[in-house]
C-alpha cells in the first residue's frame, strides 16, 4: 500500500471525518444555493416583487429558521425521535389531506400541493418525505428487534407509502410522488429484501408510473419530449424548458459566462431558480461549477451512509440511510431533468434550489443525521479532543 492510499484509508477510517464531511458539504451547498438562487431569481423577483432580492431573502429566512432547528433536533434523544416516528404516517396523511380541503389547499400551475398560510405558502409533500422515513425506520427497527411483527418488509411499508403517494398524485404532483416511491425502494433494498422480490416491486412501480403518465395528456407529452426537446413540433411547447436548459449548459463552456451573466434566466427558462437551477449554475459557472456541485452532493451522500453504517441502533441506521437515499435520488432526478436524460418531473436540487419547505425539511433531516453521528462515542471523543486542544 502506497503512502497516499494509506493516508486516504486512514482519513476515511476516522469516524469524525464523516461528520466533518457532512457539515462542510452541507454548508458549501447551502451558501452556493443562496448565491445561485439570488442570481437565477433576480429577474423574476424584479418582475413579480419589484426588487431583485425578494426571492433570495425568503430563502435566507428559511435558512435562519432551519439551522437552529436542526441544532435542536440533533440534540433530541432517541426516545423522543421514536415517539415522533410512531406518528410519522398519520402526520403525513394529515398533511396531504389538508391540501385537498378548499380554502386551505392551494393550486399552483395545475398542481394542488400547497397550503396557503396567508403570509407564506408551504408544501406538505416535502415534510412527508422525512416523516415517512422516520416511520419506516421505526417499523424496520422493530422488525429487526423481533418486536411483535412477523410481516414482510413490503407488507410493513408499502401500504402506508401508497396511501400518501395516492393522495399526493391526486393533487397532480408526480415529482414528489416519484421521490417518495424511490425512497420506498431504497428502504426495501437497505432492509435486505431479496433481489427477486425487489425486482418485482420495481417492475410494479414502473408499471404504475407508466399508467400515471399514459392517463394524462400533459404528463405523457412532458415524458416523451425529453428524448428530443428540439423537435420542431415540440420545441415551442413542452420542449421549451429542457431545450433552454441544454442551451444554458452548452453556452457555459468550461468556466461559464460569469456569475449573474445567465441569459436563459431572462424569461427563456421557466423555474430557473427552482427545478432548473443546475442549468443556471452550468451557464454561469461552467462545467467546473456543475462538477463541483456533483462532487459536493456525492460527498454529502457518502458521509450520510458512512454515519448510517456506524449507527449503534437499527432505528438510527435505517432513518439515516433513508435520508441518504432521499437526497441522492432527488439530486439525480433534478440533474437528470436539467441535462435532459430524464423527463421533467419538477423536483428541487437539495439544499441548492429555491424552496422554503424543501430547504427547511432537508436541513432538519441532516440535523437528525448529525445527532446520530454525535451519539457515536468515537466521534464525541474526537470532537472533545480537538476542541480541548484549542
Amino acid at each position: 500500500m502506497t503512502t497516499k492510499s494509506a493516508a486516504r484509508t486512514g482519513f476515511l477510517s476516522n469516524p469524525a471525518n464523516a461528520f466533518y464531511m457532512l457539515l462542510i458539504s452541507t454548508s458549501v451547498l447551502v451558501v452556493l444555493g443562496l448565491v445561485m438562487v439570488f442570481s437565477a431569481s433576480s429577474i423574476h423577483a424584479i418582475d413579480t416583487k419589484g426588487y431583485a432580492l425578494a426571492v433570495a431573502l425568503r430563502q435566507f429566512v428559511f435558512l435562519l429558521v432551519g439551522v437552529p432547528l436542526a441544532i435542536f433536533l440533533a440534540r433530541l434523544p432517541l426516545k423522543t425521535w421514536n415517539v415522533i416516528a410512531k406518528s410519522g404516517l398519520v402526520l403525513s396523511i394529515i398533511f396531504v389531506v389538508l391540501v385537498m380541503i378548499p380554502g386551505i389547499g392551494k393550486e399552483v400551475k395545475g398542481n394542488r400541493n400547497w397550503i396557503d398560510l396567508k403570509v407564506i405558502d408551504i408544501q406538505p409533500g416535502e415534510f412527508t418525505k422525512f416523516l415517512l422515513i422516520l416511520w419506516a425506520g421505526y417499523l424496520l427497527a422493530r422488525k429487526e428487534n423481533n418486536e411483535r411483527t412477523r410481516f414482510s418488509v413490503i407488507a410493513l411499508l408499502a401500504p402506508g407509502f401508497l396511501i400518501v403517494m395516492l393522495c399526493i398524485m391526486r393533487g397532480g404532483d408526480l415529482g414528489t410522488t416519484s421521490v417518495i416511491a424511490a425512497i420506498l425502494a431504497g428502504l426495501l433494498f437497505i432492509s435486505g429484501l431479496e433481489l427477486r422480490r425487489m425486482g418485482i416491486v420495481t417492475a410494479i412501480g414502473f408499471a404504475v408510473l407508466a399508467i400515471a403518465i399514459a392517463t394524462s395528456d400533459y404528463r405523457r407529452a412532458r415524458f416523451l419530449v425529453f428524448l428530443n426537446p428540439f423537435a420542431p413540433d415540440e420545441y415551442k411547447t413542452f420542449g421549451w424548458q429542457p431545450a433552454h436548459s441544454l442551451l444554458g449548459l452548452a453556452s457555459g463552456g468550461l468556466f461559464g459566462v460569469g456569475l449573474g451573466g445567465s441569459r436563459q434566466k431572462w424569461g427563456n427558462l421557466a423555474e430557473a431558480h427552482t427545478d432548473f437551477i443546475y442549468s443556471v449554475i452550468g451557464e454561469e459557472l461552467g462545467l467546473f461549477g456543475t462538477l463541483g456541485v456533483l462532487v459536493l452532493i456525492g460527498i454529502l451522500v457518502y458521509s450520510i451512509f458512512r454515519i448510517a453504517l456506524r449507527a449503534q441502533d437499527p432505528f438510527s441506521r435505517y432513518v439515516t440511510a433513508g435520508i441518504g437515499c432521499w437526497i441522492g435520488i432527488q439530486a439525480i432526478l433534478n440533474i437528470g431533468t436539467a441535462i435532459s436524460v430524464l423527463p421533467v418531473v419538477g423536483v428541487t436540487l437539495p439544499l441548492v434550489s429555491y424552496g422554503g419547505s424543501a430547504l427547511l425539511t432537508t436541513i432538519c433531516a441532516l440535523g437528525f443525521v448529525s445527532g446520530v453521528a454525535l451519539r457515536d462515542n468515537e466521534v464525541s471523543k474526537e470532537l472533545i479532543r480537538r476542541f480541548a486542544k484549542k
